[in-house]
């Protein structure tokens, strides 16, 4: 069993088992994880809370378990010509759209997931799902190696590509090569892959479609390790203030008054991950205003114009953006290597 998960001044550990509880409060007798109860499931988000539920699972064995039955929902959701429907109610599927950075994430969350738990038979019963997922995200190539963001219903690609999806997929195909790697099962080509997208973010964001209003454009390139060293401390730099709030936290858009948890803890990742431990401890702090004080769920934003809470929604990928903040910054599980990008560091 693991210590608690806790962050002196900003969270208790008791407070940060209670996020993770709203979590298994939510997910459904199958395993998947809506939004909320009783809302749609996307396989992104649903990934992102599992990786959460393994981080508290360390000392709360139902968290683990729930974490698990996440995972293996995987298995029975995938679509049979590759990736995830884009959107599922109640585990059946509301679209035939697939989206390549949904398609991509079970690569992170399951290198996230054996180096929390060291449970390597799941990790190469669940090889599987990383490889055909990695696989479809990169038949979406461009041109010039970009991904191009979903394939349609009709099985045709996208006609664009996206930064922000572009830096989850490199990131993908790391955390795929490095399981990999551990699994012996070597894929050099989504080294090479993720190595022409790491170019492609630094050198050619003209290849990529104008999302600049959104804050995930911003950071997302830092989060995902494309960006990295001097060029992400002046990224940050440029457009800091045109994000981030002082006490409320971070925009999800440049143009409107509206903050948001998720946001605001993904870029305390970034931040993480560069070193810049005190920024990252205060945004995190300052986002706190979102908790439930009743359940430990978190509301997903903040519109600080009209000083209320929206959208009315507890969105639970936004509790387990908390959480994996949290772990980052603590370095309490394996897994938060994922994130600082040093899985390689054993």
């Amino acid at each position: 069993m693991g210590a608690l998960l806790s962050l002196p001044g900003v969270l208790r550990a008791e407070q940060i088992a209670r996020s993770a509880e709203y979590l298994v409060h939510s997910q459904e007798p199958e395993g998947a994880i809506p939004w909320f109860p009783g809302g749609h499931t996307d396989v992104w988000d649903h990934v992102e809370c599992a990786m959460a539920l393994a981080v508290t699972g360390r000392s709360v064995p139902s968290h683990a378990a729930a974490a698990r039955r996440a995972y293996l929902w995987l298995e029975s959701a995938r679509h049979p010509d590759g990736g995830w429907p884009a959107k599922f109610r109640q585990g059946v599927p509301v679209t035939g759209l697939r989206e390549a950075n949904h398609a991509a994430y079970p690569a992170v969350g399951l290198l996230h997931h054996l180096l929390t738990t060291g449970d390597t038979a799941f990790a190469e019963r669940m090889w599987p799902l990383v490889e055909e997922g990695l696989e479809f995200a990169l038949a979406l190539r461009g041109a010039h190696g970009e991904i191009l963001w979903a394939r349609a219903e009709d099985g045709s690609p996208g006609d664009h590509a996206l930064l922000t999806v572009c830096s989850s997929v490199h990131h993908a195909l790391r955390c795929g090569a490095a399981l990999g790697v551990r699994l012996g099962q070597e894929r050099p080509a989504w080294e090479a892959a993720a190595d022409r997208l790491e170019e492609l973010i630094n050198g050619r964001e003209d290849l990529f479609a104008d999302r600049s209003r959104f804050s995930m454009d911003w950071f997302y390139p830092i989060l995902g390790g494309a960006v990295t060293g001097v060029a992400a401390k002046e990224r940050l730099k440029e457009r800091w203030d045109r994000f981030v709030i002082p006490g409320l936290g971070v925009r999800c858009v440049s143009d409107q008054p509206w903050v948001t948890a998720a946001e605001s803890s993904e870029l305390v990742l970034a931040l993480t991950a560069m070193g810049e431990r005190e920024a990252a401890v205060r945004i995190l702090g300052d986002v706190q205003h979102l908790r439930d004080p009743h359940d430990g769920a978190y509301w997903t934003g903040y519109q600080f114009a009209e000083q209320t809470r929206w959208p009315v929604e507890r969105s639970t990928w936004t509790s387990a953006a908390v959480i994996l903040a949290v772990d980052a910054l603590a370095g309490a599980t394996g897994g938060s290597r994922v994130f600082l990008h040093a899985w390689d560091e054993d």
